[in-house]
């Protein structure tokens, strides 16, 4: 049997579009969560009942799917079936009482302070060229300022403006905040800005800070991969262990570690909802666990008595 996306679905996806700012692969994801409930029930998703919901969960069950995504499709269920409701399209939310699967708590990765200074001293050391002050500036804005890789390679031209202390940052759900900038992050924005031209392509290249000649006018993520990945090499680390996620990870985990509250650090990452920051304590209170497993003499008696 044809499935054909219901006129509902599209109105959801539009309403993400206009009232929350969603982006393409926001939408995408929406959508391919969407169909393929909708293409396991063969039939009108908005009429689906909590019976037929609590199917096709199984189904993906069965399917050995990862908690994370049983999780996500669930998550995209709700949020249509909420837009029904306000829509009264509906008058009850069959994933009320749907279960959401317990999601294994991932520790971020992160990189120590150490790691994180030989990845900018090598950069420092390197022939300087248009091409290292480019690099120069992305490493800032990604520990210095703890940003997304996808906020750094669209930030716009007009994000900052010599003299500024600060950068702003428009994030998910086309929220701005304000990001403050080091003193190294400065003198990064000064030596890159003198050399920007050289970046500079198409007409629609220019609205971008990070310009570039390829068909999306800006510098890419897939590129920033790649370039964190060569400097990794050079500064003798893992490649495996290292991208641009990895250092806004390590930004955030040093400045609690350095003493900064969780609502400040929250606001510099740009979460909407504390929890999602509250993932950086627990990697901060394992590294102090493991400082003491480590070096505490107390300890080390306990793992000999163990091992008898």
């Amino acid at each position: 049997m044809l499935y054909y996306p219901s006129m509902s679905v599209e109105l959801f996806l539009d309403m993400l579009v206009a009232e929350r700012g969603a982006a393409a692969h926001t939408l995408s994801a929406y959508q391919r969560d969407l169909d393929g409930a909708a293409e396991y029930l063969k039939g009108d998703l908005a009429k689906a009942s909590a019976d037929d919901l609590s199917r096709y969960l199984a189904h993906l069950r069965r399917q050995k799917r990862a908690a994370t995504t049983i999780a996500r499709h669930l998550s995209a269920l709700r949020q249509y079936y909420r837009f029904l409701l306000s829509e009264n399209q509906r008058d009850s939310d069959p994933t009320l009482h749907l279960e959401r699967p317990k999601k294994p708590q991932r520790l971020p990765k992160i990189i120590s302070v150490d790691a994180a200074s030989r990845l900018l001293d090598v950069i420092t050391a390197q022939k300087q060229n248009p091409a290292t002050a480019r690099l120069q500036l992305l490493c800032e804005l990604l520990y210095g300022a703890g940003l997304r890789a996808s906020e750094v390679v669209t930030l716009p031209f007009n994000a900052y403006r010599a003299g500024q202390n600060s950068l702003r940052v428009r994030g998910k759900g086309d929220k701005e905040r304000i990001v403050p900038l080091t003193p190294p992050s400065i003198t990064a924005f000064e030596h890159y800005l003198a050399v920007r031209k050289n970046f500079l392509g198409t007409e629609k290249s220019q609205k971008f800070l990070f310009p570039s000649r390829g068909s999306t006018g800006h510098y890419t993520r897939q590129r920033l991969h790649q370039e964190i990945k060569t400097l990794a090499l050079a500064a003798g680390l893992d490649p495996k262990q290292l991208t641009p996620h990895v250092l806004r990870h390590a930004f955030a985990t040093h400045m609690l570690e350095g003493g900064a509250d969780l609502r400040s650090v929250q606001q510099l990452l740009g979460h909407a909802d504390i929890s999602t920051t509250q993932i950086y304590t627990h990697v901060t209170t394992q590294r102090l666990r493991d400082t003491v497993q480590n070096h505490h003499p107390l300890a080390k008696i306990g793992a000999r008595k163990s091992k008898r």
